[in-house]
């Protein structure tokens, strides 16, 4: 599962596609950036073939925005 840290949400479908070209199914975006729910929200909307999760989710209030912006899936340190 590769787990990336995005610094620029135009950034993340491009990502995301290469990955799925690349033969991977899942990515996952950390909540480290303020790109980071963008980013997510992108490639849930233009790449819909990868599951999109979220990484670094601290709170309930990280787990609401992720899922409200598309992450299939959470993960938590």
């Amino acid at each position: 599962l590769p787990v990336v840290t995005i610094e620029h949400a135009e950034a993340a479908v491009p990502l995301a596609q290469a990955l799925l070209r690349g033969g991977l199914s899942a990515i996952e975006v950390t909540l480290r950036t303020p790109a980071a729910l963008q980013s997510i929200e992108c490639i849930a909307a233009e790449v819909p073939q990868i599951a999109v999760g979220a990484g670094t989710v601290l709170n309930s209030r990280d787990l609401e925005a992720a899922r409200r912006a598309g992450a299939r899936f959470a993960l938590s340190p």
